[in-house]
């Protein structure tokens, strides 16, 4: 019953449409790359030569609409590049197995391996596995290979040149990215208004430092709206979450609570107001009336304490935030004489050149290189079903069985639900694009011309859904290999029938390869959660440092804290979110002991947060009581988190005692801070429940998840069929 139910569950994700902004410019130029390269080739050579020198075209085409914040004719130039290497090198290999599967084998796995840097990284790596095994079928020589390497490169350069000359929404994806997080601090600020202790989610304010990473060249032309209001978005964050907080914020009821909430709509305003200006590129709108709530009188604010100093840093920020708002124009000269131009003037967090990747490929594969990394697994898996799927194929009496090994390669992700998804949709796309272009294909006849029209008129298509679903954008990827290769001479009889079995083929290859050699994320589960735990261990310490001692290198050491506890968070999310798409038993941790942990642990961090938004000035200390506290947290955490991938219960001894300690020697100056160690205290309680068992209690869980699993199933089907009867 759970592998149907997770089957019913892959089926339905590989075919939703995904709501997206779509982006017709952008497919518009690419596919004219793929008519340039399209029609020169016919142009100038033959038919057959053009529909072999399409694959470099379309595939740059493709890679630059992955998510990647270097520039896109930067993309389009290595991906072509790598299509043109591996069609070369294939072609030396090929002839005899014992020489090409060796190489594909190796080539694959690289290609798997190359997930270690990224998603993008890891679908254009791909993409030269199928260009291998395409491309070594069509040169006679050597000198044809070279040929045909080079007009695949040549594909890669049309589609830079035409970024380069055409330039469209240039940094768009940075500013979206940025905006995003902007827009994530105001629903922040507008759920605290109704919810104060609703949780941050900061995958925005990650996503946006990510884009925020340039090369120095990238520096010297970014606008000067992307270089400022993440920033000013991070310092608000911790703010608005102090002020809406029960304990050390704002009154529970009464004139301070309305006077919060006012603050807090006012806060939302004016980063949507942002978000807008960085987006569009024009002149912010502020929500009228919000300089009036923003202005804090002396005499009549009805909020006191460190209400009243939190709302004081709050208007101060939001007005920081006004005035990159309204100096975020388009451009301009004024733009031009704030651009930055480098660490002298201002400091940009770095990303290495394309020229400068090689110690950070290393940096990033060398860890992936174990047994049980999903990284690792997942090029395993890539290695073995592509040179399988080679075999196979090459046994089979078609005359394209390279399109198995290929299905399998361009569907296989390091994860179990989006490789079965992907693999499904593929199938689908597969059987609708057939369907479509064999339709046409005898409706109009042989003519290389109107194929070739056709051929980029499915690319344009494919380009524009790309980000719809995989199987919406694979129906005209599909019909696009037939109007090649129909334009190449060969009838819809020859290629269709073969499309649809080497599909099917390819994909059941993949499903099967997880099967075989699974990466589950779901025994992970303990080991994510305690790293989690570790490094917001780390956080909450380096806050109580800096609070007892606020200086420069205690807040830097706090920033990096705080970034390694949202990934780590982050490295939580996305491992519980497989887990619970995979059809295997919880180990370690049920559904439920899970959630409860992940609210234990954001309630820690909520704490934290609050805390980080009190830190004195550099003239302010709290003592050594702070530093103890820190001491006690950072090893109560750290060993914690050992009992936690062990099995064992936690223990808070350490802070407990330094609590303890504490009573009376801080004074009332130190009443935020004591309050949010003892809310820290208290999520760290809720944890050792959620995760803390008897062996007994350990089978008696296991089997109350199977149970309500079960009931869940049972409700479901009993809703279904009675929805039936009703009919």
């Amino acid at each position: 019953m759970r592998w149907l139910r997770t089957f019913g569950e892959v089926v339905r994700s590989g075919l939703t449409i995904e709501e997206t902004r779509l982006e017709p410019l952008l497919a518009l130029r690419t596919a004219a790359g793929v008519a340039i390269v399209i029609g020169s080739a016919l142009w100038l050579v033959s038919p057959a030569y053009a529909a072999s020198a399409a694959l470099g075209a379309f595939s740059a085409g493709g890679a630059t609409f992955q998510r990647t914040w270097r520039p896109r004719k930067v993309i389009a130039l290595g991906a072509g590049a790598g299509l043109a290497l591996s069609t070369f090198v294939g072609y030396l290999a090929a002839g005899r197995l014992v020489t090409f599967l060796p190489l594909l084998a190796v080539w694959a796995f690289a290609a798997g391996m190359a997930w270690a840097l990224g998603s993008t990284a890891g679908i254009v790596a791909a993409t030269t596995v199928g260009s291998m095994l395409v491309t070594i079928t069509l040169p006679t020589s050597v000198g044809r290979a070279l040929e045909h390497a080079g007009v695949i490169a040549l594909g890669g350069v049309a589609q830079a040149v035409l970024i380069l000359l055409f330039p469209i929404r240039r940094w768009g994806a940075h500013r979206d990215a940025l905006a995003d997080a902007l827009a994530a601090v105001a629903d922040y600020a507008r759920r605290l208004r109704h919810d104060p202790t609703a949780p941050f989610e900061p995958e925005p304010l990650m996503t946006a430092r990510d884009a925020a990473a340039v090369t120095p060249s990238q520096a010297r032309t970014r606008p000067p709206v992307l270089h400022g209001p993440r920033g000013v978005a991070e310092r608000i964050v911790p703010v608005v979450a102090a002020l809406a907080d029960l304990d050390v914020g704002a009154p529970a009821e009464g004139p301070g609570r309305d006077r919060a909430r006012e603050l807090l709509d006012a806060a939302a305003g004016v980063l949507d107001a942002a978000a807008r200006t960085v987006r569009r590129g024009t002149p912010a709108e502020v929500p009228a009336g919000t300089a009036e709530v923003l202005h804090v009188d002396e005499e009549h604010e009805v909020l006191e304490g460190p209400a009243r100093q939190t709302a004081e840093r709050l208007v101060e920020l939001l007005g920081e935030a006004l005035e990159i708002a309204g100096s975020g124009g388009s451009g301009g000269a004024r733009d031009k004489a704030q651009t930055p131009h480098g660490p002298a003037s201002a400091p940009f967090l770095v990303r290495p050149t394309m020229f400068r990747l090689l110690p950070v490929v290393v940096r990033a594969v060398r860890p992936e290189l174990r047994r049980d990394s999903p990284v690792f697994r997942h090029a395993v898996r890539l290695a073995a079903v592509a040179t399988l799927g080679y075999l196979i194929a090459s046994r089979l009496p078609l005359n394209h069985g390279y399109w198995a090994p290929i299905a399998s390669v361009m569907v296989m992700r390091p994860d179990f639900h989006r490789t079965y998804a992907r693999a499904v949709a593929r199938l689908a796309g597969t059987l609708a694009g057939v369907a479509l272009a064999t339709g046409m294909v005898r409706a109009l006849g042989p003519d290389a011309q109107v194929f070739g029209a056709l051929a980029v008129v499915s690319a344009a298509l494919s380009y524009t859904l790309i980000r719809t679903g995989y199987a919406y954008s694979q129906c005209f990827t599909a019909a696009y290999v037939v109007f090649l290769l129909g334009m190449g001479g060969q009838t819809w009889e020859q290629t269709v029938p073969e499309r649809v079995v080497l599909t099917l083929i390819g994909g059941a290859l993949a499903m099967l390869a997880y099967v075989v050699f699974p990466a589950w994320e779901t025994p992970r589960l303990p080991g994510r959660l305690a790293d989690w735990l570790a490094a917001n261990g780390r956080y909450a310490a380096a806050v109580l440092r800096s609070h007892a001692e606020p200086t420069r290198e205690h807040r830097a050491d706090m920033r990096r804290a705080l970034l390694a506890s949202r990934e780590a968070r982050a490295a939580w999310q996305a491992a519980y979110d497989q887990a619970r798409q995979e059809p295997v038993r919880p180990r370690g941790l049920t559904s439920r002991e899970a959630e409860e942990a992940e609210e234990a642990l954001k309630g820690f961090d909520r704490a934290a947060m609050v805390m980080e938004s009190h830190i004195p000035r550099a003239d302010s200390r709290f003592g050594p009581e702070a530093e103890r506290l820190a001491e006690a947290l950072e090893a109560d955490t750290a060993q914690a988190a050992v009992d936690v991938r062990e099995h064992r219960n936690p223990d808070w001894g350490r802070v407990e005692d330094a609590l303890h300690a504490w009573e009376g020697a801080a004074g009332d100056r130190s009443r935020v801070l004591r309050r949010g160690a003892e809310l820290q205290k208290r999520a760290l309680e809720d944890l050792a429940t959620a995760v803390s068992h008897t062996p007994l209690e350990r089978d008696v869980g296991s089997a109350r998840e199977e149970q309500r699993v079960r009931t869940a199933v049972a409700a479901e089907d009993d809703g279904s069929g009675s929805g039936h009867r009703v009919g």
